[in-house]
């Protein structure tokens, strides 16, 4: 039970952190940060959420078409509760790597323009 509740505020964090860093993408505060500090958080989240996504996504062909109806690991006899479940929670996931890699390729297609033009300035 211990594991589960570590386990639980530690993801709770990632996805506080996460939701930050994105959004710090596209305000104007942010622009004073280095560029790793919203890069490297970005770049490990959709590395991580394709990882979990395409399983995921991978997953949901299985239990769709019916040859592990209990996806990768679970029983072949599921209630319709969970296969519904199981669907939502990949989708859920596969989405969430859609929109951060898209994120951050615009991030850093961004902070690298914006890089040059500072760098092309007369000082």
């Amino acid at each position: 039970m211990t594991a589960y509740v570590i386990l639980n505020v530690v993801l709770i964090s990632m996805s506080v952190v996460g939701a930050a860093v994105a959004v710090a993408t596209v305000r104007p505060w942010a622009r004073n940060l280095p560029q790793w500090l919203l890069l490297t958080p970005l770049w490990s989240g959709s590395m991580l959420l394709v990882l979990r996504g395409v399983s995921g996504m991978a997953e949901n062909l299985l239990m769709v078409t019916g040859i592990r109806r209990g996806g990768f690991l679970g029983a072949q006899d599921i209630s319709t509760g969970e296969f519904w479940a199981g669907l939502g929670i990949n989708t859920y996931f596969f989405t969430g790597a859609v929109l951060l890699v898209a994120t951050t390729v615009s991030y850093t297609g961004r902070s690298q323009e914006g890089g040059q033009e500072r760098s092309a300035d007369p000082v």
